[in-house]
């Protein structure tokens, strides 16, 4: 029985979700929990590895997929599960969801493969709360330009971009409690405020 929580944060590149996850460990840390920050892909070794191949080299949505899939059996196996299990509280930037948006929206791949390769790799586990931080295409791209060398992945088009929306969108009608959905249109300050208050009135309703 794992007794930690498991919470994600999603978004379009540029909707601000990386922002608020170190202030978010800190704030839980201030509380006493043990805290694991981690992303996707990535968090482990191998998951790293892969995570360089899939944003640089030119690639099918399959074989996006498939390496996303890859990364994240490494990262539940040797990081993510451990640290639910010992009963910390894990804050991961994109998971599982994140891959329905970019290769099921954007791409338009096969949304039963990906629930296919979901049920074998994840083998039930889903986050405990999502976060997903709503921005429209077009601030999200205002905000990344010049921002930093885009990836692979952040220089594809608006069209692209709304389509990812739209996935998300169909991810969180299909999941809609797990999900809890962040105005990132918003100031700093009141993006943060909402993300308070959907961790810590999560806290508040699971103490006994």
């Amino acid at each position: 029985m794992t007794h930690g929580r498991f919470i994600t944060f999603e978004g379009i590149d540029g909707a601000g979700k990386s922002s608020h996850i170190e202030p978010l460990a800190a704030a839980l840390r201030a509380r006493g929990d043990e805290v694991v920050v981690t992303r996707e892909p990535g968090g482990t070794a191998l998951a790293e590895a892969l995570r360089a191949l899939f944003l640089e080299l030119e690639m099918d949505a399959l074989t996006e997929a498939l390496l996303v899939f890859a990364a994240r059996r490494d990262h539940l196996r040797l990081m993510i599960e451990p640290a639910l299990m010992r009963g910390a509280t894990v804050l991961c930037d994109r998971f599982t969801d994140a891959t329905f948006a970019y290769q099921g929206g954007g791409r338009g791949f096969d949304w039963t493969v990906l629930e296919r390769l979901e049920q074998w790799v994840q083998q039930g586990r889903q986050p405990d709360l999502t976060l997903w931080f709503d921005l429209a295409p077009e601030a999200a791209a205002a905000r990344l330009a010049g921002a930093r060398a885009a990836d692979r992945l952040e220089r594809e088009d608006r069209e692209f971009f709304a389509r990812v929306a739209a996935g998300y969108a169909r991810r969180r009608a299909q999941a809609p409690r797990r999900f809890v959905c962040i105005a990132a249109d918003r100031p700093r300050e009141a993006v943060w405020e909402q993300v308070q208050a959907a961790v810590f009135s999560a806290t508040e309703s699971r103490s006994p």
